[in-house]
């Protein structure tokens, strides 16, 4: 079965487009679970077995547990094991890998043979051949980063692209018609439609904070699902991201949440206030799928 049929099965199953992020920080778990052998992977198995009726995937960044080294990874192994084995949902690798092509098909095999995730966030910048190695993994969920949600995203994704592209008989260059200018993130979401035509399991991240241009970004691709980062503590606007964002099947997006939510409170009863704000936000995610 591939990504996108568990994830569908899941939206369904438990009516949800909210994907939990276990972006776990040593640091900041209740303190009584630093008495345990691994203290990550018990925080992540007690907030899943609360959580994992209430949301269409998990997501986790590489970087909580790489840092941590070996034993890091070790407990992002047992999280992603546990989820398979336990509630068959899921599971994103936010890793934003992608290299020249050898090194790519390494890191396909990190993510998907070692860790054993079901889909991972790929870089765009070196173009189809650093990304095909991970796109002929057919089963598994390739996620494009097209518009991310941090400020400083407009620095390149906003360049317009187009302006220049054809060359002229005399020498130089002249411009191209004005309808061919368009900002990177555009020309992005082009790319990631036509390599979809062919491997049928691309998505893209659209952060919530640029609702606008997740617009423009639907319209491209009508049908494709988006990672959504961005709301809660980066401040997206939740219902202006899903009147720009949803599918006409009032579908196509996962609104991820990590802080917000696993960090509801820092005592004994943090997974029952890990519940009760996943509720939350999943009610109100549907209130606008309406």
């Amino acid at each position: 079965m591939s990504f996108q049929q568990k994830l569908e099965i899941a939206i369904k199953k438990n009516n949800s487009l909210l994907c939990i992020g276990l972006d776990t920080d040593i640091n900041k778990i209740p303190k009584h679970l630093l008495e345990k052998n691994d203290p990550v992977f018990e925080f992540n198995k007690t907030i899943i077995d609360k959580t994992n009726n209430l949301i269409c995937c998990y997501k986790a960044n590489i970087a909580y547990y790489s840092a941590l080294g070996t034993k890091g990874l070790e407990s992002l192994i047992d999280t992603i094991k546990y989820i398979h084995e336990k509630y068959d949902i899921p599971f994103i690798l936010d890793a934003k890998r992608a290299d020249i092509g050898s090194t790519s098909e390494q890191y396909a095999i990190e993510v998907f043979d070692v860790l054993n995730t079901d889909s991972v966030t790929v870089n765009p910048y070196l173009g189809i051949d650093a990304i095909e190695p991970f796109l002929k993994r057919t089963d598994k969920g390739i996620i494009i980063l097209c518009r991310t949600s941090n400020p400083g995203a407009s620095d390149f994704q906003d360049l317009i692209t187009g302006v220049a592209s054809q060359a002229h008989p005399r020498g130089g260059y002249r411009l191209a018609p004005q309808e061919s200018y368009k900002p990177l993130y555009l020309k992005i979401a082009e790319k990631v439609v036509e390599w979809n035509k062919k491997y049928e399991n691309c998505l893209m991240v659209v952060g919530a904070t640029w609702p606008g241009e997740m617009k423009k970004i639907r319209k491209i691709a009508p049908k494709m699902f988006f990672l959504v980062p961005g709301i809660g503590v980066q401040g997206g606007d939740l219902e202006k991201t899903l009147k720009n964002g949803l599918t006409k099947e009032k579908s196509g997006l996962i609104i991820h949440s990590a802080r917000a939510i696993i960090y509801a409170s820092s005592g004994k009863d943090f997974a029952e206030k890990s519940r009760k704000k996943a509720i939350e936000m999943r009610d109100l995610i549907n209130k606008y799928r309406i």
